[in-house]
């Protein structure tokens, strides 16, 4: 993989230029919906001689906005060697003192930035809308970015909710935070927007309307789809494609456009998961002459490539956890489907469930929230340069969890079988084996036929999405010795987060801020494409 003409931080330091210089080259940027700040750490990330600046971002959930003020006291902390030595021995140390306790100056700066606000709450709408009055951005440098929850949107979301008796769609507010972005849109007016969300969005319906369609109908005219009065309706919009010449603009017919021209597919840009997000680029119908880069394919990146320099972990188990019990307990069932695949006539496979086997390591440690030593590769290629930080000393959330005896056994053999075949099992069909059917009405019909499902060393993983915080199943390790789940930093790598992007809260929350975050490096080649705007 080629990353060309990004500059991003590296080992603390960044290129390009410091604050206070050359206003008229920075471009203010408000984020929406943060998260952990994926979206806001690509364009953050970008000095291409049009820098952009995190001026407010804003996100609901405790955790994330821990994470979110974290990696805002980062980026603040470059060119002040003392608070970004505060930062390291954070992230190094277990002991350390948070950095707000040796810069609360800087801090309170973070916490001006970085709020944690629930939009749609009026009270929280009023502070925002101050929030940004203080500021007063130049609406000709300002972007709006980021993309409504997407829970009623998704497939699986959709198809949870069909399931809830009672649940109407209409009555989901969720459906409808995307308002709270017009509002933005129509109180900043700003040069750009970029919003993003899943692909179900485009075939989600309520009341018999597609989501979609009205969503681009609202986007091209925020103050016209707020039913402001018509002196005060403001700027239009036309809405952009990212990777094709498409474009939606106020007037046109919806149906008639090609919908699947504003998805994204992550995997062909560099990012090493097959992930596919619609993003919609909003410019200002003044502005509706700039010229906009499409985003330049990249060659696929690989599962390996991202993971394998991690240190290996042994999955725990979930009650009486030691080494020698965890070699005992795999040893037993792998041994076992052996014998049974032997049975079978699956000779072939029987040897290499054996061979793999005989890789176990009682001596793995299960890891920690910070492992050390954090050693980056001696001859770094360009993914591995986005990534590492010789200022780290440990890995950062980078810990096994504890897994079931009976699906220990399930994981080691996807992660076998994945080596031999090149694919992950498929229901009962290939989980043929004694021992691996799991307790479930549906298992024999298919409808749960990727129920455990490996990641493939050779390729680009599949979609990190939030699951991942409520079981490992979809996420197996493809090596079966170490027999588990990915842990919150192999998965925020297969998300494209620099090693040292500290995630906070607890597992869970942080598994669940990885999986519904923007890839930082996706997002940087989206903000390349549109710093041209601001030429």
């Amino acid at each position: 993989q080629r990353i060309r003409s990004i500059k991003i931080f590296r080992n603390g330091q960044r290129s390009g230029c410091p604050d206070g210089d050359i206003a008229a080259m920075t471009i203010d940027v408000i984020d929406l919906f943060a998260g952990p700040g994926g979206l806001g750490e690509g364009f953050a990330s970008l000095d291409e001689g049009r820098r952009f600046k995190i001026a407010v971002s804003v996100e609901m959930e405790a955790s994330a906005h821990q994470t979110l003020m974290l990696r805002s006291f980062y980026r603040h902390s470059q060119g002040d060697q003392r608070a970004l030595q505060a930062y390291y021995n954070y992230c190094n140390r277990s002991d350390a003192p948070h950095p707000r306790e040796l810069h609360p100056a800087l801090w309170r700066h973070v916490e001006g930035e970085a709020r944690q606000l629930t939009l749609g709450v009026e009270r929280d709408n009023n502070v925002l809308r101050r929030i940004l009055d203080e500021r007063k951005l130049d609406p000709d440098r300002t972007i709006v970015i980021g993309g409504p929850p997407c829970q009623a949107y998704s497939l699986v979301g959709r198809s949870k909710n069909q399931g809830t008796a009672g649940y109407v769609a209409e009555d989901d507010h969720r459906h409808f935070l995307y308002r709270e972005y017009l509002k933005i849109l129509h109180y900043t007016k700003p040069a750009a927007f970029i919003m993003e969300n899943v692909k179900g969005i485009l075939s989600s319906k309520v009341g018999g309307r597609r989501v979609f369609y009205d969503i681009m109908r609202d986007l091209c005219h925020p103050g016209k789809a707020l039913r402001r009065p018509l002196d005060e309706q403001g700027n239009s919009y036309r809405i952009c494609s990212l990777v094709s010449p498409m474009f939606y603009a106020e007037g046109m017919d919806p149906s008639a456009i090609n919908a699947s021209d504003f998805v994204i597919k992550a995997e062909e840009y560099g990012v090493p998961q097959a992930r596919h997000r619609v993003i919609l680029l909003g410019i200002r119908n003044d502005l509706a002459h700039k010229t906009v880069d499409l985003l330049h394919a990249r060659p696929r990146v690989s599962v390996r490539s991202v993971i394998s320099s991690l240190p290996p972990l042994r999955s725990r188990l979930s009650s009486g956890d030691d080494a020698a019990a965890w070699s005992r307990t795999v040893k037993g069932l792998v041994l076992d489907q052996a014998k049974d695949a032997a049975k079978k006539g699956l000779d072939d496979l029987s040897k290499h469930l054996t061979a793999c086997l005989n890789g176990i390591n009682r001596g793995l440690p299960t890891g920690a929230l910070r492992v050390a030593p954090y050693v980056p590769p001696v001859v770094q290629d360009d993914v591995e340069k986005w990534f590492c930080d010789t200022q780290l000393s440990v890995w950062l959330n980078h810990e096994a969890r504890s897994h079931m005896n009976s699906d220990l056994g399930r994981y080691f053999f996807a992660a076998a079988f994945g080596e031999k075949f090149g694919r992950s099992p498929k229901g009962h069909t290939d989980f043929c084996l004694e021992g691996l059917s799991p307790n479930h009405a549906n298992w024999t019909t298919g409808k749960f036929e990727d129920r455990f499902r490996v990641q493939l060393y050779d390729l680009p993983a599949t979609t990190v999405t939030s699951h991942i915080a409520k079981d490992g199943h979809y996420f197996i390790h493809p090596d079966p010795t170490q027999c588990r789940s990915l842990t919150v930093r192999e998965a925020a790598r297969l998300q494209t987060f620099p090693d040292n992007y500290f995630f906070q809260g607890n597992r869970t929350q942080q598994y669940h801020q990885v999986g519904n975050a923007v890839p930082p490096l996706l997002a940087t080649s989206v903000a390349m494409a549109v710093s041209k705007i601001f030429t």
